[in-house]
This record gives C-alpha cells, structure tokens and sequence, in this order.
C-alpha cells in the first residue's frame, strides 16, 4: 500500500528530529566535559576527562551531518531560510567543533606543558562556543525567522537577540551538567567525587533556567502558551519532569552511576519533546509548515531509504563503541574497570 504524502512529510520530519536529538544528547555530554575544564585544573584531571570521551567523540558529529545534509534534501526551503538567517552562529559553531576536534586528539600529543595548556584552551573554548551557538541557533529557531512566499525576508540579524542569547548560556549551563553527570560515571576517586558536587549545582541551576526559557517562550506566541497550559500536554510534561528529577537526586545514592547521567538526559528529551509540540506542524516559525517545506514525496522517500540504513548502523557503531570503552577510567593507569 503507497504510503501518502502526508505521511512521507511526517517519517522525514521525525527522522530529521531523530538526529538532531541524538546528536544534542550525545556530543551534548562531551561538550560539557570540554566546559568544564574550565573548573577542572589539575592535569591529571583533565587527562581523564580528556581520555573519557577521546574514543567516541568522532561518532557523535555524525548526527550533525546527518541532519545537515537530511534538512537540505528533504527541506530544501526550510533549509534555505534556515541557513540564511543563521549563517553566523552555524559557522562559528562549525569553527569552534574543529578547533575543538584537533585540540582533543593533539593535546596528549604536545611536547612542553605551555603546548598542552594551549591545547587545553581551545578544547575548552572550542565546547563554549558552540554550544552557546547551538543555544543561539535555537532559540533563534523557536522565536521565529522572518519569511515570505518561501524566502528569506529578515536581515541576517535575527539570531542576534536577548531571547536567543539567553538559550544560548542555557545549554552552556546544560550541557556542563551532562557532562558532570558523565564524569560521574565514568570517573573514580576524587574527580568522580567533584563531579558529583558540580552535578548538584549546575542541576538546580539548569531547572530554573529551563523554567525561564519557558515563561519567555510562552511569551513570544499565544499558540505556545494554548499548547502547554492544555492539561493533556502540560500535565504528562509536567508529570515527566517531576519524575526525572527525584530519580536525579536520589541516583546519586545508588549503586548503578549512571543513572544521574541518564536522569539528566531525561530532562533534554522532554525539553525537546516539548518544543516539537509548541512549534508543530511548523518547521519555521511564524508560517512555514512542513508540508510546505517538504521537497516532493519522491525525493524525501530515497532519503528515507538512506536514512533506514545510515541510522541503525550509526546506532550500532556508537552503541560497539561505548561497549568497548565502558567502565571507569584511572588516572594512573588509564585503563577500564567494569565498576558501575
């Protein structure tokens, strides 16, 4: 039975939100091991931070190219108005994940202790830029891009608002608290016990903001405001939140370490899924639908073919390359231990 258009336009728009997603809660964690070197300045520290994410890294930004390339294709409008209204943030973004990238590899590599501090900075910069320009980015998405008949109308400035930069520190602070959280789990001894103490301060700190995001966004449409206050749309979000967060607190007196990090990442997938609620069936706020931005049925379903292969190898390349690096990390040795 042919599926119908309506249907293609929908399976291209999840699989799209897939990515995005996956790609936020999986480079989201180790770009906040990156912020948070900053509050981490012993070298050995940083080496095991450091160490943590060096082997899966790479695999996350592949999330990123598989939305980039899935909007252009199946999008195309959505994506030129998109990159037209963000192409400041989205290159400094990209700039600031390759300083980031060569910073990672090469840091163990440098011969004299100014080189590695070097390294170090612009590993830690690098996370600080592009997450704040993943924030900017999307809030500049949430509050809308100034579109006609399906082009670009705005001035190339939109992204450059209170509202867009306030997301912007919000996923900063985020994005160090999965990052704790991982160290948490993934750390020993004195740095596991630091990241802990970070975990239950950026957390707090994380909800309240979270909580501003939401006043502000109610603000800027009514129909994100008629959304949300439904009581069988804010109720289950609510519910969830909830939910999540007495599993945080109380994980960290559990035997499995894990569970802040995954409590957290809770908290990320609610978020998003409640921005998709306010913002559907909009791929652009204020007008733009995704039937409207879809490219033709045909063209959207040979993406979906690529898509029904590239996702589950990519799952099952990350999930291989987190099963063979599990376990906590050492300072001395560097090696794996199967501790919780």
């Amino acid at each position: 039975m042919p599926l119908s258009d309506e249907l293609i336009h929908l399976l291209s728009a999840g699989a799209l939100a897939f990515s995005i997603l996956t790609y936020v809660i999986l480079d989201g964690t180790g770009l906040g091991v990156g912020i948070l070197f900053a509050a981490n300045r012993k070298a050995r520290h940083r080496h095991v931070m450091a160490f943590s994410i060096l082997p899966i890294w790479d695999g996350n930004e592949t999330w990123l190219v598989l939305g980039g390339g899935g909007l252009l294709a199946m999008f195309p409008a959505a994506y030129s108005i998109f990159l037209s209204a963000m192409y400041a943030p989205i290159i400094l973004m990209l700039l600031a994940l390759i300083f980031r990238g060569v910073a990672l590899e090469f840091r163990d590599r440098a011969k004299t202790e100014r080189r590695q501090r070097l390294h170090d900075m612009a590993f830690m910069g690098g996370s600080l830029v592009a997450s704040f320009c993943q924030g900017i980015v999307l809030g500049g998405l949430i509050q809308g891009i100034p579109h006609e008949k399906g082009q670009y109308s705005g001035n190339g400035w939109e992204w450059c608002s209170g509202f867009a930069f306030f997301c912007g520190f919000v996923l900063v602070v985020g994005y160090a608290l999965l990052g704790a959280c991982w160290l948490y789990w993934r750390t020993a001894a004195d740095l596991q016990l630091r990241s802990r103490r970070q975990a239950r301060i950026l957390a707090p700190a994380t909800l309240v903001l979270l909580a501003g995001i939401v006043t502000w966004t109610l603000g800027l449409n009514t129909v994100n405001e008629e959304r949300w206050l439904e009581p069988s749309i804010g109720g289950p979000i609510t519910l969830l939140l909830v939910g999540l967060m007495i599993v945080f607190w109380r994980a960290f007196s559990w035997t499995h370490h894990f569970l802040p990090l995954f409590a957290v990442l809770g908290w990320f997938i609610v978020a998003y899924g409640a921005m998709i609620v306010a913002l559907y069936p909009l791929v652009i706020p204020p007008t733009l639908t995704i039937s409207q931005a879809s490219s033709a049925p045909l063209s959207q379903m040979l993406v979906l073919g690529g898509f029904a292969i590239l996702i589950p190898v990519t799952l099952v390349y990350s999930t291989f390359g987190f099963w063979v690096f599990r376990g906590k990390i050492r300072p001395k040795n560097q090696v794996h231990t199967s501790d919780s």
